[in-house]
């Protein structure tokens, strides 16, 4: 598995993208169901969003995000960073390591 960070930056005021939040809640949950997902939470000030991932190919990422509704609704444009986690915390282990 690959790992990346993503930044997800807000191409509307936050006061359009506020409705649509929990939806892309839900839809990041299947992420976290599918164990792709390590984390993720706004940015401060509220312009976007970063989230962990990790996914066998930046296209595979890719592909997942673009049924974000975020990215369905033009709302939100998309930085793929990968990254190896060659430090990180013991209990992340088999997170980092699992294929």
């Amino acid at each position: 598995m690959k790992h990346f960070l993503v930044e997800i930056t807000y191409t509307r005021p936050f006061e359009e993208i506020a409705p649509v939040v929990s939806q892309h809640r839900a839809f990041l949950q299947q992420g976290y169901d599918c164990g792709w997902l390590l984390m993720s939470g706004p940015m401060h000030p509220r312009t976007g969003g970063i989230v962990i991932a990790r996914a066998e190919n930046e296209e595979q990422l890719r592909d997942y995000f673009a049924r974000d509704p975020y990215a369905l609704n033009q709302m939100a444009i998309y930085r793929f960073v990968e990254f190896d986690p060659v430090k990180y915390q013991p209990f992340l282990e088999m997170w980092i390591t699992k294929s």
